[in-house]
C-alpha cells in the first residue's frame, strides 16, 4: 500500500515519501551511505515501484543524514557481491532508462559510485557545503561505473581530467555554472528539490539523459596526449592515471562504445598489484583503531590542557601538533636559553608558512598564543596530558617521569615519546604506571602521519582509548605496539640497516645499496636515511644494544663513522658530500677511505652485488623481523605492520608496505630467498625464517590470511 501525501513507508534502507506528484527516495547506509548490494537493491525495487505509480509524475533521490552518498562499499570490490545484481550498473541504467524524470538531491558527501549515480539522474541540484568527487585514483583504480564517460560530458575534457586523477572532493559551488548542476539549493535542500520537482512536473523543464549529450572537446586527442606524457613522467609505477585518460579519450566514441572502454580497464586495474596494495592500505589504516580490550564504550579522559618537556627538533615539532590542534601547551625546557631555542623553532615553522602563503599572520599568533614557555615543572600541573621528549636514555627520562609523577594532577596522562627504550621500566619511576604509555612521534613529528602508540603491560585501557582519539584530533595515524626494544618500526630497520651495512663488507658502494632501495621505491635509500636523520642518536642506541644483546652480529662501519664524527648532514659530515639537490652524489673521500680500510681489515674477497639481491635483503629483513613481531604480540596484525612503514619510513605505497608486499611475492618464495642468503657471510642465523613465516609458506597461506583467521577468533570471542 503506497503512503499518502506527506506519510513514509520504508525498507531497510530506502525510505518512501510521496510530496504531492514526487516520490522521494531517501535512502541511508551509514555511515556514508555505501551503495553495498543491499542498498542498491533496495533502490532498484523503489524506483520501479515510483515508475509503477500513476500518481508519481518525478522520483528524487535523498541521502540520509546529511549525505547523498560516498561511493561503492569496497569491501566487494574483488567479490561476488560486486556483481551481484543490481550492480552499480544496473541501479544506474535503472535511474537513466526511467520514463519518469530523477532528480539528484546532493547534500554533504557525494563521492565515486554517488557521483556516478548522481550523473546517472536526469537532474541535480546541490547544497552549497556539498563536495562531489570520483577518489578511486586512490584505490588504484578509475570510475567504473560511467564516470569517465559522463563526466566529461558535463564539465568538459580539461576539468574532468582534473577532477579524476586529483581524485578530491570539489565543492559544488565549482559546479554551479556548468551542466553538472541544476542548480544549488539557496535554503533546505529537500524543499528545494521539491521545488524543481514541481517544475519537472510541469513540463517547464525538459529532462535529459548525460549519455545522450555529445563530448564538447574538438581537441580531445591532444589533451589527453598532453595528460597522458605527464602523468607517465610523474606515476611511472602507476598504471591508474594512464588508464582514467584512456577511458575519457573513450568518451570521444558512441556512450555505448567509450563505457566498455571503461568497464574493460577498471577489470585490469582492478586486479593490479598496484590496487590490491592501496587497497589493502586503505583498509589496514582504518584496521589499526581496533585494539583489544579497548570498545566504543571504553572511556576517554578529557585532553583539555598539554605539555611537552624537551624543546629541540622533536619535541617542538609535537607541540606544533597539539597547536595546530587548537589545544593550549606548556612547552618545558631545562633553562631559559634551551627554552627559547625551542619557541624559536615553533616560531620558524609558522613564520614560514606564512611565507609561502599556506597561513595567514592571524592564524599564525593564534596558534602561538596557545604555547606557554617554561621552566619549572610545576607549571604543568593543570596538564591533562605530558609527553617527554628529551635524550633517547633511560636514566633521563626515569628522572623526567619522577618529576612529572609529582606534579601532574591525579588521572593525567604520562607519555614518552621514546623510539626504543622499555616503557614499563620508564614507567617504574612513577607510582601510577597504569597512567604511562608510550607516543613515538615520526620527525619531523608536524608533518608526519604516524603514531607509534606503545602500550605498558599497566597501561590503563581508557589512557589507551584516549591516546587514540587524541591521535585523530592532532591527524595522526596510530598504531597499537607491545613493549620490546624499537617496538615495531625502529626493532626491524635495525635488520634492515644491518643488511645494508653487511652489504658494504660483501663489496657495495653505499650509492648501490641506496639506488637499489630507491629503485625499489623507498623515498630514500638506507644510508641517506641515515644520513639525514642524523648518526649520533643510533651510534648510543647500538651501544647500548650491544651490551644488552653481545650475541647480536653488527657491522662496525656505522661505529667507526661515528668515532670519525661523522654524525649526519645536520652536523654537516654525513656520509655522503651533497650539493643541493643532487641524487647522485658519492660518499665523501673521507668515508670511501675508511670503508677500504674496513675492508681491508676483514681480508675476504668482494662482490659485485646485483640490485634485486640488494632489494631482496634488505625488504626481506624488514620481513623475517616483523613476523618474528607478529608472534611475540608485539604487533596485533600484519596490516599495522604495514601501516606503520607506509607512513613512517617511505615504503612505496604502491608495494602496500613490507608484509603485503611478501603475501604478494608469496611467502614460499620468500622464506626459500631467506634460506639462500644464510650461505652469506654477516648474520647467518638472522636468515632462519621466522616460525611464523615458515608455517605460513608450509601451508600455502598469507599474513593476510593469518590476520583475518586472528580477526575471526576475536569476534567468536578466542573459539578456534
Amino acid at each position: 500500500m503506497l503512503a499518502g501525501k506527506g506519510e513514509t513507508t520504508g525498507m531497510a534502507h530506502v525510505d518512501w515519501s510521496l510530496e504531492g506528484s514526487a516520490a522521494v527516495l531517501t535512502f541511508g547506509n551509514p555511515p556514508v551511505n555505501s551503495l553495498a548490494h543491499a542498498v542498491r537493491a533496495e533502490l532498484v525495487a523503489a524506483i520501479d515501484r515510483a515508475i509503477a505509480d500513476r500518481a508519481v509524475r518525478v522520483i528524487v533521490l535523498v541521502g540520509a543524514n546529511r549525505t547523498f552518498s560516498a561511493g561503492a562499499d569496497i569491501r566487494e570490490f574483488g567479490s561476488a557481491r560486486m556483481t551481484r545484481s543490481p550492480n552499480l550498473h544496473q541501479l544506474i541504467d535503472a535511474v537513466e532508462s526511467s520514463p519518469k524524470p530523477v532528480i539528484a538531491a546532493i547534500d554533504g558527501m557525494c563521492l565515486g559510485g554517488g557521483l556516478e549515480l548522481a550523473l546517472g539522474c536526469h537532474f541535480r541540484i546541490a547544497s552549497p557545503d556539498a563536495r562531489l568527487g570520483l577518489p578511486e585514483i586512490k584505490l588504484g583504480l578509475l570510475p567504473g561505473a560511467g564516470g569517465t564517460q559522463r563526466l566529461p560530458r558535463l564539465v568538459g575534457v580539461e576539468a574532468a581530467i582534473n577532477v579524476i586523477l586529483s581524485g578530491e572532493p570539489v565543492p559544488a559551488t565549482a559546479f554551479a555554472k556548468t551542466p553538472l548542476l541544476d542548480a544549488l539549493a539557496s535554503g533546505e535542500l529537500r524543499a528545494a528539490a521539491i521545488e524543481l520537482a514541481q517544475k519537472v512536473a510541469a513540463g517547464s523543464t525538459p529532462a535529459r539523459r548525460v549519455r545522450d549529450i555529445a563530448l564538447p572537446e574538438p581537441d580531445l586527442a591532444a589533451l589527453c596526449d598532453f595528460a597522458r606524457n605527464a602523468v607517465q613522467a610523474k606515476f611511472p609505477q602507476y598504471p591508474a592515471p594512464v588508464a582514467c585518460i584512456d577511458a575519457i579519450e573513450a568518451a570521444g566514441q558512441r556512450f555505448e562504445e567509450g563505457a566498455k572502454v571503461e568497464q574493460r580497464l577498471f577489470l585490469q586495474l582492478l586486479e593490479s598489484p598496484q590496487s590490491r596494495a592501496l587497497r589493502h592500505a586503505f583498509f589496514a589504516e582504518r584496521t589499526a583503531s581496533r585494539v583489544p580490550g579497548v570498545t566504543d564504550a571504553t572511556p576517554v579522559r578529557e585532553i583539555a590542557r598539554a605539555a611537552v618537556v624537551g624543546g629541540g627538533t622533536m619535541g617542538s615539532g609535537i607541540a606544533i601538533c597539539f597547536l595546530n590542534a587548537g589545544i593550549p601547551l606548556t612547552l618545558l625546557e631545562a633553562d631559559e636559553a634551551a627554552l627559547a631555542r625551542g619557541v624559536e623553532r615553533i616560531a620558524g615553522v609558522y613564520d614560514a608558512q606564512v611565507r609561502k602563503g599556506r597561513m595567514q599572520a592571524a592564524e599564525r599568533d593564534q596558534r602561538m598564543s596557545l604555547l606557554t614557555p617554561s621552566v619549572s615543572y610545576d607549571t604543568l600541573s593543570m596538564a591533562d596530558i605530558a609527553i617527554e621528549a628529551v635524550f633517547e636514555d633511560m636514566e633521563v627520562k626515569k628522572t623526567v617521569f619522577a618529576q612529572l609523577d609529582r606534579v601532574l594532577k591525579p588521572g593525567a596522562i604520562l607519555a614518552t615519546n621514546t623510539s626504543t627504550l622499555d616503557v614499563n621500566r620508564i614507567a617504574t619511576g612513577t607510582r601510577r604506571p597504569q597512567d604511562v604509555v608510550g607516543t613515538h612521534f615520526f620527525s619531523p613529528a608536524n608533518l608526519m602521519r604516524l603514531l607509534e602508540v606503545v602500550r605498558g603491560d599497566a597501561t590503563a585501557p581508557d589512557v589507551l582509548a584516549t591516546v587514540l582519539k587524541l591521535s585523530r584530533t592532532l591527524r595522526k595515524i596510530a598504531v597499537v605496539a607491545g613493549v620490546c626494544d624499537g617496538f615495531i618500526g625502529n626493532r626491524m630497520i635495525e635488520q634492515y640497516l644491518r643488511q645494508a651495512l653487511f652489504m658494504l663488507e660483501e663489496g657495495a658502494s653505499p650509492q648501490q645499496v641506496d639506488a637499489a632501495a630507491e629503485a625499489f621505491g623507498f623515498a630514500m635509500g638506507p644510508f641517506r636515511m641515515s644520513d639525514l636523520a642524523g648518526n649520533d642518536i643510533g651510534w648510543h642506541i647500538r651501544k647500548r644494544r650491544a651490551a644488552e644483546r653481545p650475541a647480536m652480529k653488527y657491522s662496525k662501519l656505522a661505529d667507526k663513522l661515528c668515532e670519525m664524527q661523522r654524525f649526519g648532514q645536520k652536523t654537516g659530515a654525513g656520509w655522503y658530500d651533497y650539493a643541493p639537490g643532487d641524487r647522485n652524489a658519492r660518499p665523501s673521500g673521507v668515508v670511501a677511505e675508511m670503508i677500504a680500510a674496513h675492508l681491508r681489515e676483514l681480508g675476504r674477497a668482494t662482490r659485485q652485488l646485483e640490485p634485486a639481491e640488494i632489494a631482496d635483503r634488505l625488504v626481506y629483513a624488514l620481513v623475517n623481523e616483523g613476523a618474528r613481531l607478529l608472534e611475540e604480540g608485539i604487533a596485533l596484525r600484519a596490516s599495522d605492520i604495514d601501516v606503520v612503514y607506509l607512513n613512517g619510513y617511505g615504503f612505496p605505497v604502491w608495494r602496500g608496505g613490507p608484509m603485503c608486499y611478501a603475501d604478494q611475492v608469496g611467502l614460499y618464495e620468500v622464506a626459500r630467498r631467506m634460506r639462500q642468503f644464510a650461505g652469506l657471510p654477516g648474520d647467518p642465523q638472522f636468515w632462519t625464517p621466522a616460525p611464523l613465516l615458515q608455517r605460513l609458506a608450509e601451508r600455502g597461506d598469507s599474513f593476510a590470511s593469518a590476520d583475518q583467521s586472528a580477526a575471526d577468533r576475536a569476534q567468536s570471542g578466542g573459539r578456534s
